[in-house]
Parts: C-alpha cells; sequence; structure tokens
C-alpha cells in the first residue's frame, strides 16, 4: 500500500480532519492510478475522497483501544531512526 499514508489511530491529540483528508487523498491517487485526476475524472475523484474521509474519520472515532496514546514527535523520531539505519542518510523531517 503507499507509505505515505500513515497511521491515525490512538495518537495525543487525535487526528485531525486535515490529516485524515490527506490520508483519503493519497489512497484515491493511489487506486485511482494518477496524482492528478483528469478535468472528465475531477468530480469523481473529488466524491471518492470526501467518502473516504468520511468513512475514515468514523472508522478511527470507533476505535476503542487499552493502550496508551502515541506521541507524534516520537513516532516521527522512531521513523527516522528507522530511516536512517536503512539508507543511511537522514530522512527529511
Amino acid at each position: 500500500m503507499c507509505r505515505n499514508i500513515r497511521p491515525l489511530n490512538n495518537f495525543a491529540p487525535p487526528a485531525t480532519d486535515d490529516e485524515v483528508r490527506a490520508a483519503a487523498i493519497q489512497y484515491v491517487r493511489k487506486i485511482g492510478g494518477s496524482t492528478k485526476p483528469s478535468q472528465a475524472n475531477e468530480e469523481a475523484f473529488d466524491r471518492a475522497v470526501e467518502a473516504i474521509t468520511a468513512a475514515s474519520r468514523d472508522f478511527i472515532d470507533s476505535l476503542v483501544t487499552t493502550a496508551p496514546p502515541k506521541n507524534r514527535e516520537e513516532e516521527a523520531a522512531k521513523a527516522r531512526a528507522r530511516s536512517q539505519a536503512r539508507y543511511g542518510t537522514p530522512a527529511s523531517a
């Protein structure tokens, strides 16, 4: 699946609507096979993004966990460390 889609569940503070929408856009781009739809497909693209955003928000809000919330900065630092170990260069923030 698309590497740009990040987990959004169980963070403090919770995922914002912008983060959920960004993930929906990445998903639609991936399954649609293009980063920018043609004019003929723009309406379908936008409808799909809105539907997936709504479904994703509903899904995230419905999830229940007993794990403590994750810290965004700590998770980003871990991802940078994994990237550096994998590629030998620092990852961009």
